[in-house]
């Protein structure tokens, strides 16, 4: 594996274990920071991901994550966000991780080694052509996600791989190449540091770029939010106030009213009310800026 870079030795970082703890953690903060540059590089083709991701989640498609280890639990993670964060369907966006459940609490190393098993949690979940299924492997070698991917490619699905290292195998099998190359850790080989950091980044990426793409965001307000808890319910409450600039009160009857933050905010900036709401969410598919290019404001009706 040397020939790895997620696996060679960081020549910045050989007396981390001798310096005082200020200057320890320094260095592994001047690592982190060289991770979003890294990121920049491939902005153009992680664009192009979330603009197919979105045209394949209109024709009925899911994103799937695929991975084992750090790799496997980032996925989950960015999946497991997107129903409370954007009202999204839990069926819609899937975290796979090899070794199943028990592996995001308990570390389950020999799983990432079995390249059938990936092929079978694939095929387990009846991918189709409109689905996305995004392997994620900092090395870019794990069995595991290359079966996954190959199961996927076999049922038409457009595959991505989330990589840290270039011409890695899981590269070449898949349709897409998200090659950052992120360098030695500052622990050699401990690719939850930098690695999974640029991951994470890029999983938020491809999520949010989505949804955004999808209606669930107006302006930079998460605008399909579930208010689901107290704070939820406070953060849903501001966010129909910023994007109105209605009263507290107003806010509340709205939000009472539809039970969810979009349709209390097209209600209250347009001439829309009831079933005229849902319908109109349901015609632009989500999008409140185009019901507004459709429909008068409230405010100009009533100075009519």
């Amino acid at each position: 594996m040397k020939n790895i870079d997620t696996e060679k030795r960081n020549p910045k970082t050989t007396n981390i274990d001798n310096l005082p703890t200020n200057k320890m953690l320094e260095l592994i903060n001047n690592e982190d920071q060289t991770v979003p540059l890294a990121i920049a590089d491939i902005i153009p083709i992680i664009a192009e991901s979330v603009d197919r991701i979105t045209s394949s989640m209109n024709k009925g498609g899911r994103l799937l994550y695929v991975g084992a280890g750090t790799s496997g639990r980032l996925g989950v993670l960015d999946a497991v966000e997107c129903p409370p964060t954007f009202n999204a369907e839990p069926s819609n966006v899937l975290g796979v991780i090899a070794g199943g459940e028990k592996a995001i609490f308990q570390a389950a190393e020999g799983a990432e080694d079995d390249i059938e098993a990936g092929r079978k949690d694939i095929q387990n979940l009846n991918v189709n052509k409109n689905d996305t299924i995004v392997g994620i492997a900092a090395s870019g070698r794990t069995p595991y996600t290359i079966g996954a991917l190959e199961a996927a490619k076999e049922n038409s699905a457009h595959t991505i791989a989330l990589v840290c290292s270039y011409g890695s195998p899981l590269a070449e099998t898949a349709d897409t190449a998200l090659e950052v190359n992120t360098g030695p850790e500052a622990i050699t080989g401990s690719t939850r540091m930098k690695a999974g950091t640029a991951q994470k980044l890029i999983l938020n990426m491809l999520s949010t770029g989505t949804m955004i793409r999808q209606g669930k965001v107006y302006g930079n307000l998460m605008v399909d939010l579930q208010p689901s808890n107290i704070k939820l319910r406070e953060r849903a409450l501001s966010i129909i106030i910023e994007a109105t600039g209605c009263s507290e009160s107003e806010a509340i009857d709205a939000l009472e009213n539809y039970k969810e933050v979009k349709p209390a905010i097209v209600s209250l900036l347009t001439s829309l009310q009831g079933n005229e709401v849902a319908n109109a969410l349901l015609r632009h598919r989500g999008r409140i800026q185009d019901i507004l290019n459709g429909y008068p404001s409230a405010d100009t009706l009533n100075k009519s």
